[in-house]
């Protein structure tokens, strides 16, 4: 099996990251997204909508988007667990992912896609749409500050996939000066934190 990854893009990062937290090592192949080759007609063979990562198995099968990747190696290797531990806890660490990326990672990499000119030409772009998607980020940044007010993690006492969604969708603000706000304590704790695991640098 391989991986088709991108240095350059966030939801490759979230696989290389939940693959290191596993300790598994798994072979990557650089896809240039920056000259397009995932738009080309044979890589779109392996995902149509020509995203990042995809894992293709040793049978051909091509399995694409990040988070049913990461599943795929959760079922492989359970421990240590990063999607939950039980019926409560899978559903509450789904619940926070799915927050993460609605409400941070979408519109941080919005912010992105809908001006930046690396997009140009590629999608359809609405610069005043990006700058909403800031804004809304920024809310999303000062709500999870006060959730984490409360506990270590994004969803409890435990590392888990949730964090590394929002690591990287903070992470990635950054091009779009999107950043946690010098009065949010508690997210500047947790974010030191968890970029500070070995992972982070996958």
């Amino acid at each position: 099996m391989k991986i088709y990854n991108s240095p350059m893009a966030p939801n490759p990062r979230r696989v290389r990251v939940f693959l290191a937290e596993k300790g598994l090592q798994v072979p990557y192949e650089d896809v240039d997204i920056g000259k397009a080759v995932n738009r080309q007609a044979e890589f779109l063979k392996k995902n149509p909508l020509a995203g990042v990562p995809v894992l293709e198995l040793d049978d051909g099968t091509c399995i694409a988007e990040s988070v049913a990747i990461c599943r795929y190696f959760e079922m492989l290797q359970p421990e240590p667990p990063l999607m939950g531990i039980d019926a409560r806890d899978c559903a509450i660490v789904e619940m926070w992912n799915r927050r993460m990326e609605l409400a941070l990672l979408l519109p941080i990499a919005d912010s992105f896609r809908q001006r930046h000119d690396f997009f140009k030409g590629r999608i359809r772009q609405c610069p005043d749409y990006a700058e909403v998607q800031k804004l809304n980020a920024l809310d999303s940044l000062a709500w999870l500050d006060r959730e984490l007010a409360n506990r270590p993690y994004i969803a409890g006492d435990r590392f888990t996939i949730a964090d590394i969604t929002a690591l990287i969708a903070i992470d990635f603000g950054r091009i779009s000066k999107i950043g946690i706000q010098p009065e949010q304590k508690h997210l500047a704790r947790w974010h030191a934190e968890v970029a500070a695991r070995p992972s982070a640098k996958a």
